[in-house]
């Protein structure tokens, strides 16, 4: 009979060559990536696309179509949209400008689109992300354009009628907003602080729980 220390060494001997097979068909695939990238290079087009979300689509759909492992399709999918992230940089470092600072949930968003091997470009406003990736100064860019509590952000409706940009892409995104203060009695508070967007959202929340408080945008 075999002891516990020599059964979990067998597994993670397992495992092991488990992760070399998993990082051989990775660099596989990144070979493949790199194929495309000089086919398309040396296509003649003038103006090569690289990212195709509606193939990204397809591709995340069909592995959770697949999956049959202990994973949830989700979190599958988001191992699968890492492995697509590194190996569309190989074909295009791919820069994506946001409505900052880093940590927003617009920067979670280009996260969960383009995954961790893209290259994020904070900027101050909504218009400004326009602008960037119209100057070509990224190569695209990701915008808040409805909330189920607030409905369309009109700052982006606005700029998408005066711009050529195309969208190309949806995300959709859960959000969470935490109250921070310095004090641990909530009964102390007097004034909230946040950005407009949130505020709206946290409404009703604020007015049920803080209706005391002044509100500041």
């Amino acid at each position: 009979m075999t002891t516990e220390q020599e059964q979990l060494t067998q597994i993670r001997n397992d495992i092991d060559s488990i992760d070399a097979q998993i990082q051989a068909l990775i660099g596989q695939r990144a070979l493949c990536a790199q194929k495309v990238a000089d086919i398309k290079t040396k296509g003649g087009q003038v103006e090569v696309v690289f990212y195709r979300p509606e193939r990204e689509a397809q591709v995340l759909r069909a592995v959770k179509a697949r999956n049959t492992s202990l994973l949830p399709d989700e979190e599958m999918a988001k191992l699968f949209r890492e492995i697509m992230s590194a190996c569309l940089a190989l074909e295009q470092p791919t820069s994506v400008a946001y409505l900052g600072p880093e940590g927003s949930y617009t920067h979670a968003s280009v996260i969960k689109q383009f995954g961790s091997s893209a290259h994020p470009v904070a900027v101050s406003s909504i218009e400004e992300v326009f602008d960037v990736v119209e100057r070509g100064g990224a190569n695209y860019g990701i915008v808040p354009v409805e909330n189920s509590s607030e409905g369309i952000v009109k700052s982006t409706q606005e700029a998408l009628l005066n711009t050529k940009l195309k969208i190309s892409g949806e995300v959709e995104l859960a959000i969470h907003h935490c109250l921070l203060s310095k004090s641990e009695n909530v009964e102390s508070l007097k004034k909230v602080v946040a950005h407009t967007q949130a505020l709206g959202q946290c409404e009703q929340w604020i007015k049920n729980n803080l209706p005391w408080v002044e509100v500041e945008a």
